[in-house]
This record gives structure tokens, C-alpha cells and sequence, in this order.
């Protein structure tokens, strides 16, 4: 009886009195699927239930996206791990508050490859690296990293290796394929490819040997010091986001991935964002989804681990400290 009462009221209310404001935030980041908690997030209104009016930015690499969100062009920013990344926050002009996609065991990620010829030659583990042609994007970025890894789990010397940094993946998966180089190490979708052309040989995945987190969410320091409770509303929708990615991320007892109605729907939504116009976007997205924590969950001790190898190359400034890198008050 009271609630039929008072419902014409509140109708009424709802009618006179003007939806509030959202408030403007933007965020950079890249069209790539490791983002796809942000897009997931986005398209399923969660950052408009928190009263947020999202502005998203495409950038080229990580590097532009971490030094936009320094010199204040952004409010947030999601990218890779990079030297950039890691001086950045270092002298405390960005934070990381949130993570992105991660290396994780049992879990299908970046993937050794190596070219026909060099498979011919007997390359057919991770410790036949040694020695050998490696492509990368870039000195410090995370398939030189991973490549390190790889160098201190099968105990060989990095410094054995020639390094051939030729910018983009493309060019790293036709380096590869080419048999311009013997190795690369490179997201899936990239591998299949080669692997269906009949141009390379998988050896293994990284997750095999070690376990990274990628990238993370950035905020900068303006914000984290002026707009805290937008913060954390950014953060409710992305970890939603997060959430939905990890249906994505269902395996059986086989460790196959398991497909479903609402995987599916995912990938399809990530697609739209970081394969715009590509017909079997969808189904590379599902087939090559990283692994996400679905609470967006930092890993501070890999981070440590991350920041005292990009030391010791020289690849980031020595001041840098890995407790510096996050902002404590949002890692749990």
C-alpha cells in the first residue's frame, strides 16, 4: 500500500528533477585485446553507472600512451610495462593502480617460434635459443624481457644472442617467416598465422618457463592527488570489466579453452575495439585471450623482479624503485 502510494511520486520526482552530470575522464591506451577490460567496461556502461563520461584515446605504442598520460593529455592510461612506463612512475609522475593482462601458467600467451630453416638446424627446445638471431620490437620491451627470462631459466648468456629490434609485431612475424631471423617470440594470433602458412615452427609457450605481469592501469599524479574518489570509481568499472574478460578464460581438465554463449559475446565486444573491420576478429580474440586477473589484481613482487633486470641491462635509470612503480593505497 505505501509503495503504490509513493510511486506516482517518485515518478514524479524523476521526471522534474535533471539527471546529474557525468563527469569527463579520459584514457589512452592502444587497439589491442590486452585491453579488453577497458573496452569490455566501456561498452557495457559501466563507467556511466558510476557517473563517469568515458573519453578513450588510440595511441600507437605504449610509450605514447604512458607519455601522454605524464604531460597531462590523459587522466588514465593502460599500457605494457616499458622502460618508459618504468622512469615515469619512478619519478612519480604516473602510478600504477590496476593491472592489465599477464603471463600465467597453463595459460596460452606469448609463444616461442622459430623459423623453418632454423628448426631444420635443430632448434626444437627453449634452451636451443642460445646463440641464435632473436627478433624484437624494441630494447625493454616485454619480448626482450622474456627473452632474458628464458636466457636465466635454461641458463644461458643473453649477451650470446644477436637482438634484431625491427619496431612491430608484423615485422617481427614476417622477420621470423622470412627465416630473416631464427626467433621470435610473439602473441598467438600472430604464431597461427605462420603456423597455417606453413612459414615457422612452435617450440613453446612462455608461460611453460615463467609467468610476467604485462602491463597495468596508470593513473597520473594529478589525478591520483586531485580526483581520488574518480579513481576509484574508474577502478569499479574497470575491474567489471576485468570480470567479464575472465569468461574468456575458462579451460577443462584437457587445459582446452572452453568456448560459451558469453565468451563468445566478449570476444565479439573486444573485437569491435581492437580489430575494427576484421571478419574473424572475434574468434582471434577468444582463441588468443591472455590471461587477466578478474579482479585486475597487481603482481608487486614480478614488478620487482621486472625493474631490477631493466636495471641491470641499463634499459631504465638506476633511481628507479619498484615500490614506487604502483600506489600502494590500491594494491591490495
Amino acid at each position: 500500500m505505501i509503495r503504490r502510494a509513493l510511486a506516482p511520486v517518485l515518478l514524479i520526482i524523476a521526471l522534474v528533477i535533471p539527471v546529474a552530470a557525468q563527469e569527463r575522464v579520459t584514457v589512452g591506451t592502444m587497439r589491442a585485446t590486452a585491453n579488453g577490460a577497458l573496452f569490455l567496461a566501456a561498452a557495457q556502461g559501466y563507467f556511466k553507472a558510476e557517473g563517469l563520461d568515458l573519453d578513450m584515446t588510440a595511441y600507437a605504442s605504449d610509450k605514447d600512451v604512458v607519455d601522454a598520460l605524464a604531460a597531462g593529455a590523459t587522466d588514465f592510461g593502460l599500457a605494457g610495462f616499458t622502460p618508459a612506463a618504468f622512469n615515469l612512475a619512478g619519478k612519480g609522475a604516473i602510478k600504477a593502480i590496476a593491472a592489465q593482462v599477464r603471463e600465467k601458467r597453463d595459460y596460452e600467451g606469448n609463444e616461442i617460434v622459430v623459423s623453418n630453416a632454423a628448426y631444420a638446424r635443430g632448434v626444437r627446445k627453449a634452451e636451443d635459443l642460445a646463440g641464435k638471431t632473436v627478433a624484437i620490437s624494441h630494447f625493454g620491451s616485454a619480448y626482450h624481457y622474456q627473452l632474458g627470462q628464458i636466457a636465466r631459466v635454461k641458463r644461458f648468456e643473453l649477451s650470446g644472442i644477436t637482438l634484431k629490434p625491427v619496431q612491430t609485431l608484423e615485422s617481427m612475424a614476417r622477420a621470423v617467416g622470412t627465416g630473416d631471423t631464427d626467433v621470435a617470440i610473439l602473441p598467438a594470433q600472430y604464431v597461427r598465422e605462420l603456423l597455417i602458412a606453413n612459414q615457422a615452427k612452435l617450440i613453446g609457450w612462455y608461460s611453460e618457463l615463467d609467468e610476467q605481469q604485462l602491463g597495468a592501469l596508470f593513473a597520473s599524479a594529478k589525478t591520483l592527488q586531485g580526483r581520488r574518489e574518480t579513481v576509484e570509481k574508474f577502478l569499479r568499472a574497470y575491474r567489471r570489466g576485468a570480470a567479464d574478460y575472465a569468461t574468456m578464460l575458462r579451460i577443462d581438465r584437457y587445459g582446452k579453452r572452453v568456448s560459451t554463449p558469453k565468451s563468445r559475446e566478449v570476444a565479439s565486444i573486444i573485437a569491435r575495439y581492437a580489430l575494427p573491420g576484421k571478419p574473424s576478429g572475434a574468434a582471434s580474440v577468444e582463441a588468443g585471450a591472455f590471461y587477466m586477473d578478474p579482479q585486475a589484481k597487481l603482481d608487486p613482487a614480478d614488478l620487482e623482479r621486472q625493474v631490477t633486470w631493466h636495471k641491470a641491462q641499463r634499459l631504465i635509470e638506476q633511481s628507479v624503485d619498484a615500490r614506487n612503480v604502483v600506489d600502494p593505497s590500491f594494491v591490495k
